[in-house]
């Protein structure tokens, strides 16, 4: 995040809750939306976009997703400009850098004027100010908005939305939001959305192996993997991601990805770019990163981040048993 430490007071502006989408006039009338990237968090905010009683053009390059998106409802396109010049109202929910640009002209190419595009994703900032350039040339409005929540809580619309860029575009989004998230929040000028992210991923990854930790530490000790779960998740010392992980872990479930590996550790580097342009002591978060580096190199890549749950055992000293202990007496004799 190319900032200089002279704008950090910037960040520190009163953040706004937006008003239920009822309370604001733009939204009065449910806008036809767009979706591009409709991939494992895209494919749920979609659907609950439809449920919510959106008509949502969508598309994505596989043929599956393409597929299996048509059957839930969405109106797919077979491209992306063909969903810009069909929708005022657009979302992105994109894996990369590339594929942020190439939209972005693509939407540039094919949009009215006067639509408002939201950047969903988990991106390096400088590549969202480009895409606003591209768009801003063609005077379509980019607002950086990345969210809370796993594709688990994307299913259930247990997501926040940290919106930020021009605040008529982002009240003129909020019934939009209202369709797949929980809570929007307006936290002020373009790409303080983004470091509000970063902020909340740093605990994310944090949060994630203390809770492997944790769980190990009670399986060693001989307790059940799915008691300490449910016990833990109900008391003081629990987090957001015990709660959402610590099943997945418990159970086992990781090849059920709802945050592969790979995707993360692009989160991972785009927080410790942030923590090293700030010079910010992060000793704590320094420890995860062989966790989950490991998890990549172990051959785990689009496995859930609750596989690192699988790491940490894998590097435990297993727990003699008592079989163990006594075939050990028996050899000595």
């Amino acid at each position: 995040m190319a900032t200089s430490k002279k704008q950090i007071s910037k960040v520190r502006a009163p953040v706004t809750t937006l008003p239920k989408s009822n309370d604001v006039e733009l939204s009065k009338q449910k806008p036809a939306v767009g979706f591009i990237g409709l991939g494992i968090m895209g494919s749920a905010m979609s659907m609950n976009l439809v449920k919510a009683g959106f008509h949502v053009y969508g598309f994505d390059p596989s043929p599956k997703q393409q597929k299996l998106m048509k059957k839930e409802g969405i109106d797919i396109q077979a491209s992306a400009s063909d969903v810009a010049a069909k929708a005022t109202h657009i979302l992105l929910s994109l894996p990369s850098v590339p594929a942020l640009i190439s939209v972005a002209q693509d939407i540039a190419n094919s949009a009215k004027k006067g639509t408002v595009v939201a950047e969903l994703g988990t991106l390096p900032g400088e590549a969202k100010e480009a895409a606003r350039a591209i768009l801003a040339s063609k005077e379509i409005t980019l607002l950086d908005c990345p969210l809370s929540g796993t594709g688990a809580q994307a299913k259930t619309k247990d997501l926040v939305v940290y919106a930020s860029g021009d605040k008529k575009a982002i009240q003129n989004m909020t019934a939009v939001f209202e369709g797949f998230a929980r809570a929007i929040y307006n936290i002020g000028e373009f790409g303080q959305g983004m470091k509000m992210k970063l902020v909340a991923n740093h605990l994310v990854a944090i949060h994630n192996v203390a809770s492997a930790e944790a769980i190990l530490l009670g399986v060693q000790m001989g307790l059940d993997a799915n008691q300490i779960v449910e016990v833990i998740g109900n008391s003081a010392g629990s987090s957001r991601m015990f709660q959402v992980r610590g099943p997945s872990m418990a159970n086992r479930t990781w090849g059920e990805a709802t945050m592969k590996i790979d995707v993360w550790n692009k989160d991972m580097h785009l927080i410790s770019g942030a923590i090293e342009s700030y010079a910010v002591p992060a000793p704590v978060f320094a420890s995860c990163i062989p966790v989950y580096n490991a998890a990549n190199a172990l051959g785990h890549a689009k496995d859930d981040t609750a596989v690192v749950y699988k790491v940490l055992e894998n590097w435990a000293t297993p727990m003699p048993t008592k079989n163990s202990k006594k075939s050990k007496k028996k050899s000595k004799k």
